[in-house]
């Protein structure tokens, strides 16, 4: 085999990796991606907020979900209250420094959730200790939580009010089929609002 042909067979097993991933998903979580849509809808109709979170590339996953419902997905729509916990520097470091980081998001819940709001946790590994501190506070102060895990969904599915699993052991793999996840999350919430177009 050339090495053409072993990074051409690579090519092919991360999209056969990453189809079979989706199908899986597919198949399983319709119905969990319903009810985190039903809840962000609700915080929504009592004035609430979705307040989301998560490490590395969940990070990134959580900074675009607020990305996608303040600006626009891909209707034009009035603004939806939503934050990434991972974007202001200065609240995460101090709150590390200061306590530890296993409390960045936790923090930050107790700060700006309010009983009704959502806090929605991403965690591939099910296991973000930051991530599972932070639903477990958002519980104590009446928040819905929402957590998309991978794998077996860990620690973080017993905090949840909504868990959506993608059952994968590859951490791309499951972060592939989060990012398809949110944009249907973010597609059906935008259609909720059609009224308003």
């Amino acid at each position: 085999m050339t090495e053409r042909d072993r990074r051409l067979a690579a090519f092919e097993r991360v999209f056969d990796g990453s189809i079979r991933a989706h199908q899986l998903a597919r198949g399983r979580t319709g119905p969990a991606v319903l009810s985190a849509v039903e809840a962000i809808e609700r915080a929504w109709a009592g004035g609430g907020k979705l307040l989301a979170f998560g490490n590395g590339g969940s990070a990134a996953d959580a900074q675009h979900l607020a990305a996608e419902l303040v600006a626009r997905f891909e209707r034009n729509r009035r603004a939806l209250a939503a934050v990434a916990l991972s974007t202001d520097t200065s609240v995460l470091t101090a709150i590390a420094n200061d306590y530890a980081y296993d409390l960045v998001f936790e923090r930050q819940i107790e700060a700006l959730g309010r009983r009704g709001d959502v806090a929605f946790g991403i965690t591939t590994s099910g296991a973000s200790r930051n991530v599972v501190a932070a639903l477990d506070r958002a519980r104590q102060l009446g928040l819905s939580t929402v957590v998309l895990t991978g794998r077996d969904g860990g620690v973080a599915a017993r905090f949840a009010d909504v868990h959506v699993n993608v059952p994968d052991a590859s951490t791309a793999r499951v972060q592939e089929v989060h990012r398809t996840l949110l944009h249907v999350i973010c597609l059906l919430l935008e259609e909720g609002l059609a009224s308003e177009f």
